[in-house]
Order: C-alpha cells, then structure tokens, then sequence
C-alpha cells in the first residue's frame, strides 16, 4: 500500500490544474500547534504560493475560488487552513514576495 502525503496529492492536482511555472507548497501544521484545526499528524496547514497564466484577468478572489474547487477533498479531509500567494507570470516577475 502506497502513502501518499496531503503536500503530494496537492502538489500532483494544482500541477494538472494549473500548469505553474513555480509552486511552492510548505506544510506550516507546526506552527500551529493547540490551535483549531491542528492535529498531531500534521499536514494540516500549508502555505502555498502558486503562478500560472490560468490566473490572468482574475480578481484575486476568483483566483482563490478555483484553487479550493481543486482541493476540495483535501479540505474536506485533513487540511484545515491554506494561505495562499496566487499570482500570474508577469505579476511574479516584478513582485518578490
């Protein structure tokens, strides 16, 4: 039997959905120890930040919208909070977060 980690199978569905020329998806379930939503196992809380051309001509909260309809089982299942940095390629190319 495979394991398959929630940062893997989120990794695998925003790379199919979005075709991100940079991702960066960081587990940050530590940091949030005793707070809601933590569970010991971690991988609970992630920090991803995500450029791709599918976000031109979106309003940031459009942009949010289609990420959480891909991860929608994730957030159903273990994952309880994302921060999310969701950029196009030319706002990434004169924005260094």
């Amino acid at each position: 039997m495979t394991s398959t980690t929630y940062h893997d199978r989120m990794q695998k569905k925003l790379t199919e959905a979005f075709q991100p020329i940079h991702m960066e998806i960081k587990d940050d379930s530590a940091s949030h120890a005793g707070h809601a939503g933590h569970d010991p196992r971690g991988e609970t809380h992630f920090k991803i930040t995500l450029v791709s051309k599918a976000f031109i001509g979106l309003a940031s909260v459009a942009r949010h919208r289609l990420v959480y309809a891909v991860l929608t089982d994730e957030m159903q299942e273990r994952v309880h909070a994302m921060s999310l940095i969701l950029r196009t390629p030319d706002e990434y190319a004169n924005d260094h977060f």
